[in-house]
């Protein structure tokens, strides 16, 4: 099966990193087409997976965008459309891995004949889009797609709830190898080390930053938690929220939290800052897809707080593999908090059960195997 995957980001977000895993089992029969450079597509071929950056012209149109900027920006995109087309000529299959590659990839679909799969890592919902991203994604969806596959129940159902068709969606969750959140214990030692927090409680908090994402949430309940715990911020801002960094920075001063916040811009080392961690945080104040970083938190057999909403219910049973707690709400997060410092082998009990869970649910050779069973029952109907 020759399959040309499309994306439309140039930094791996975590629809990026999954893309990388389905398009493994693929490389010598693929081809990642990007709408922008950036270090996804050293990612890719470190990966020995063919890429290609198929335009360098930023595509204008947001989350929130209106109509009239949403028609504006699709006389922009005809040549990259036309591009797709000719390339997909030499494929199968077409795999929109984000929304506006589902724009893109639904037209050339029609140019070209080939059929149109969409990975949905989105929740279609009026907190994370405005009402006309909604209307394009389910009308393109429902017209040129063949196949739907969500990376959660959350994110399918809010599919169908805005309109989408239910006969043409399929489930498949993120998929992980967990060989590479084994740490050593030497390696986790190092890392607290090289932070200076060797004698702290570290909190880790692993997203770009964005108000939904809630930082501002952990740094508030971090005020109302021992001296002894400190929080890392793994990531930056993307997609113009530059803004949102500042606002983080004054809230960090304000509170008196200079020496307790370190901020880590992006980082390859996920999982070795994770083992350095003794505490994985998932604040997002607006339902989450998925939860990559949970999965990942759990992985490295640390125990996980996620807000409770979204993707993350699907992962984290409370009490018995993680804690959640109501999104927006610092005061509970920070209960939390200080019980996992105080019950330290009840905490640790927790953690191992979501170590067991998540490689028995999220393994990637099953995940793969389901999404390559999608794609062949695709081919032949």
């Amino acid at each position: 099966m020759k399959i040309l995957f499309l994306d439309q980001s140039g930094k791996p977000g975590g629809a990026e990193l999954c893309l990388i895993d389905i398009a493994k089992p693929y490389r010598h029969h693929c081809l990642v087409g990007l709408f922008a450079d950036g270090s996804f597509k050293s990612l890719l071929e470190q990966n020995e997976i063919p890429v290609q950056i198929l335009t360098n012209r930023e595509i204008q149109v947001r989350k929130e965008s209106s109509l009239s900027q949403g028609l504006a920006s699709l006389t922009q995109l005809l040549p990259l459309i036309n591009q797709v087309a000719t390339i997909a000529r030499d494929y199968d299959v077409i795999y929109a891995n984000t929304q506006k590659a589902l724009v893109v990839g639904a037209i050339a679909s029609f140019i070209s004949r080939r059929p149109l799969v969409y990975h949905l890592h989105d929740i279609l919902s009026p907190e994370h889009f405005s009402k006309t991203n909604r209307t394009i994604a389910i009308t393109l969806a429902n017209r040129f797609a063949k196949l739907i596959i969500a990376n959660s129940q959350a994110s399918k159902q809010a599919f169908i709830e805005a309109g989408g068709k239910e006969n043409i969606i399929e489930i498949a969750y993120n998929g992980f190898d967990s060989n590479l959140y084994q740490i050593s214990n030497d390696e986790s030692t190092q890392i607290r080390q090289e932070l200076g927090l060797d004698n702290k409680f570290i909190i880790g908090h692993f997203s770009r930053l964005s108000p939904w994402k809630g930082q501002h949430i952990l740094i508030e309940a971090l005020a109302k938690s021992p001296e002894n715990a400190v929080v890392i911020l793994v990531g930056d801002a993307l997609f113009g929220e530059q803004e949102y960094v500042e606002q983080l920075h004054q809230q960090v001063n304000n509170l008196g939290l200079e020496n307790r916040v370190k901020f880590l811009g992006f980082r390859n080392d996920i999982p070795q800052l994770m083992s350095a961690c003794d505490l994985i945080a998932h604040t997002s104040i607006a339902a989450e897809p998925f939860g990559r970083v949970i999965v990942e938190g759990m992985l490295c057999g640390k125990p996980v707080i996620a807000a409770k909403a979204g993707g993350a219910i699907e992962i984290v049973e409370d009490g018995v593999n993680g804690f959640l707690v109501t999104p927006n709400q610092p005061q509970e997060l920070a209960v939390v908090i200080n019980q996992c410092m105080q019950e330290i082998e009840k905490t640790q009990i927790l953690a191992n059960n979501a170590r067991k869970s998540a490689i028995a649910r999220f393994d990637v050779e099953v995940i793969n195997q389901k999404i390559a069973g999608f794609l062949h029952h695709l081919l032949q109907a």
